[in-house]
């Protein structure tokens, strides 16, 4: 498969787009080359730009029924909203046709990977993988594990969560990820049984921090006041594969925390600002060295494109006075950052030997001139102008089957 247009090539050209070629055999990018394609394109053309697959970094699966549901605070929000649409996935063959349903949802907003959450329900949660796994997508994926302070259907003792999640494997790109929900629903045997599987079989750990200020004083009360960062660390939750969602409430102490243990931040600004959370200062955590990355963190997050989750990381910035990432780094962001954030070291950028996971666009705004075309793009964008998610080597969104 042959694919042409202006390449996002952010290493190659300061403005991010130069015009190439890209060669697509199996499931990997075989060739790259700049300049007038050697054939007729498959796919693509001079009007086209052409993306590495977005990659989320925070998404919740059973949660994307749920999207829209205002006016709650976050705790609120979970027991109201949140625990009586994961009870639905307590049936298995509703699970997966909701997790084939989102899937497809993802994959034609560009989204060709994610880090997600399932429910309690091991057995949904698998039959899940397998749809997810169906369409290609690269994913870290596991059972939420919690055993108080929810809905006791929702609730599971601890050392039959972790027997169940330790029966799980890999299912083509879907990788099982240890996932306690947060430390309000987690006891400290829980998390620190979790703790010990991922180190056992090195799979992703994920899970919340420091979201919102009822959260941090419960969080508190529940673990004798110590930092939030630190309930984690002491149980073992914090390694160079864990993905914590948030990060609002984080003072300098816990940002090393996090940098010295190489844990991931993932910036979840269109939540943040739906359920009015606050703003993570982005800026702090990066001056303190720790290593961050983008989630949509759907349904707390209403936007399923990382396009405007990446936009939505610009205006936060804004919003609280400090410099904002220009359009080249939101691309980046959400592409190679969060692939490198997940240890994806062969996703995310258009190179030979890279996996082939291509989003074709071709936009209506006119490039050629523009001062700042990755700019323009970014806070211009229209998921309309997406004509194909290429998923594994697989075409798996063509806009022209939709006509």
């Amino acid at each position: 498969m042959l694919i042409a247009g202006m390449l996002f090539q952010p290493d190659a050209n300061p403005r991010g787009l130069v015009p190439g070629w890209v060669h697509v055999e199996g499931g990997s990018i075989l060739d790259v080359g700049f300049g007038s394609a050697p054939a007729r394109a498959d796919l693509g053309g001079d009007d086209s730009c052409i993306f590495p697959g977005f990659i989320d970094a925070h998404v919740h699966l059973p949660q994307f029924d749920s999207i829209g549901v205002a006016g709650l605070e976050l705790l609120d929000w979970l027991n109201t909203v949140i625990f009586p649409a994961e009870m639905r996935w307590g049936d298995p063959g509703f699970a997966a046709a909701m997790a084939e349903r989102a899937t497809d949802e993802l994959i034609s907003f560009g989204t060709t990977g994610f880090a997600g959450y399932g429910t309690v329900h091991a057995e949904s949660v698998r039959e899940a993988m397998v749809q997810v796994a169906s369409r290609h997508v690269r994913a870290v994926f596991g059972p939420s594990l919690m055993d108080r302070n929810a809905p006791p259907e929702l609730c599971r003792v601890a050392s039959e969560q972790i027997e169940a999640l330790s029966g799980f494997s890999t299912i083509g790109r879907v990788e099982p990820a240890v996932t306690p929900r947060f430390a309000v629903a987690c006891s400290p045997e829980l998390m620190t049984q979790a703790a010990e599987l991922a180190r056992a079989r090195g799979w992703a750990i994920q899970t919340h921090l420091a979201e919102t200020r009822a959260e941090m004083a419960l969080v508190a009360s529940l673990f004798g006041g110590r930092p939030y960062a630190q309930v984690y660390d002491e149980c073992g939750l914090l390694t160079p594969r864990t993905i914590v969602a948030h990060g609002v409430y984080l003072d300098d102490a816990q940002r090393d925390l996090l940098r010295r243990r190489g844990s991931v931040l993932a910036h979840c600004p269109t939540a943040n600002r739906f359920l009015r959370a606050g703003a993570m200062d982005r800026d702090a955590a990066q001056v303190r060295g720790v290593r961050l990355a983008l989630g949509s963190d759907v349904a707390g997050g209403p936007d399923r494109s990382m396009v405007r989750v990446a936009r939505a990381m610009v205006e936060t910035a804004w919003s609280v006075g400090h410099e904002a990432p220009s359009g080249v780094e939101c691309f980046r962001a959400i592409t190679r950052g969060n692939a490198e954030a997940l240890g994806w070291n062969a996703c995310g950028h258009i190179a030979p030997g890279f996996e082939a996971d291509l989003v074709v666009t071709r936009p209506t705004l006119g490039l050629a001139e523009h001062p700042d075309p990755l700019g323009g793009l970014l806070h211009a964008w229209d998921d309309r102008w997406i004509e194909q998610t290429i998923v594994g080597g697989v075409v798996e969104y063509d806009v022209r089957w939709r006509v």
